[in-house]
């Protein structure tokens, strides 16, 4: 499974080594016979290792960020369970939350958890409980960039801060030159672009910029893009056409997108003794420091934007599922509670490493795994 990319965005099959995933999982993800993979399902594998229940339409929206995994996740789970129809739809965490609170969707895909006023939302849905947050798959939010002639590009979360808020404007600038000593950097136009639509994706690289850049970033880690300037553009595959296409621009998005679309990424300077690539094992030792804060059954993670271990990437994002605790329309849990059963199971962890995720730790995949069997 060599699927290495510019500027070291290599998915590594031994990252899943990072988080104590085991070597035979490993070896599954890299390409036995069995191996599902975006372009197909070995259904014999699937229907063994899938336990299926319900039937009917399962609706469910939210995260651009999760959609590549989303794909593979559904194509195993149908081939598994024909009496189940499930449709994902990527309108971005916030509108994926807002249709699960307005009882559209049997649940939401989030790249951050529910703030308060959300949950108190879902009270009106989730009758007699309310809307819980259930880490499902980590990953990456790459740096990515278009500027020609330049392969090797080392940025902080300080000049990444400027950058966003309009401040660092040409691709020559001190700061960006100071950090990129050897590299030929043009007098060219900075084109930043950031999401349009309200995603879990930018909260995060607001809660990183906060964290480890406080003095530059001085705006709320919100799903809206809160800064002034730049150019939005709708979902990760928005904001990757528009790196692709535009010299000069640059953004953040998952890391499976930038993969995807083949766009330069670059490494992150985070006091460590060497800037960091982006790759789903890095991401993976970042993930690792997270902690569950959320109460009950409520297993939200806090996440350590602003690490220095050493190979430690820290603009990352855990995406979750948002279902009803208690409450859940009796029509699709069943679907609900296997869907999500196999997505957090070792078979449906898996096939992330090769999607560019990198697999929850093996602790918290535990809990998921606990937790789902008790919605009601």
């Amino acid at each position: 499974m060599n699927l290495q990319g510019r500027n070291g965005r290599g998915m590594r099959a031994l990252a899943v080594g990072a988080i104590a995933v085991s070597s035979a999982l490993v070896l599954t993800a890299c390409g036995s016979d069995d191996n599902s993979a975006a372009n197909g399902v070995n259904e014999k594998k699937a229907a063994k290792n899938i336990e299926c229940a319900g039937k009917g339409k399962l609706l469910a929206s939210g995260s651009s960020a999760q959609k590549n995994a989303m794909d593979v996740w559904i194509k195993n789970y149908m081939a598994a369970c024909k009496d189940v129809q499930l449709n994902y739809n990527p309108v971005g965490s916030g509108g994926g939350i807002t249709q699960f609170t307005q009882g559209s969707t049997a649940f939401a895909g989030s790249d951050s958890a529910l703030k308060p006023e959300e949950v108190a939302a879902s009270k009106k849905i989730c009758k007699g409980g309310q809307g819980i947050n259930l880490p499902m798959v980590g990953g990456p939010v790459a740096v990515s960039y278009n500027l020609p002639g330049v392969d090797d590009l080392v940025l902080d979360a300080p000049t990444l801060a400027k950058i966003f808020d309009s401040k660092i404007k040409k691709w020559n600038d001190p700061a960006i030159k100071k950090l990129n000593p050897k590299a030929d950097l043009p007098a060219k136009e900075i084109h930043p672009f950031h999401r349009s639509d309200e995603s879990g994706t930018t909260a995060n690289l607001g809660k990183y910029l906060g964290k480890a850049a406080p003095g530059d970033w001085k705006y709320p880690d919100e799903k809206a893009w809160p800064a002034k300037g730049g150019q939005g553009a709708s979902g990760s595959s928005g904001v990757s056409a528009q790196v692709k296409q535009t010299e000069g621009a640059i953004s953040y998005v998952e890391l499976s997108y930038a993969t995807s679309n083949d766009l330069s990424t670059a490494k992150l300077d985070t006091g460590a003794s060497e800037p960091v690539e982006v790759s789903p094992e890095n991401a993976s030792k970042a993930i690792a420091d997270a902690k569950v804060v959320g109460k009950g059954k409520d297993l939200a993670l806090d996440l350590n934007y602003a690490t220095k271990a050493e190979g430690a990437y820290p603009l990352m994002l855990v995406t979750y599922e948002i279902a009803c605790d208690k409450g859940n329309k009796p029509e699709s849990l069943d679907a609900v509670k296997s869907f999500l059963n196999y997505t957090a199971s070792d078979f449906g962890q898996e096939v992330l490493v090769k999607e560019g995720y990198a697999p929850l730790p093996p602790e918290i995949a535990k809990k998921v795994r606990e937790t789902v069997p008790t919605l009601s």
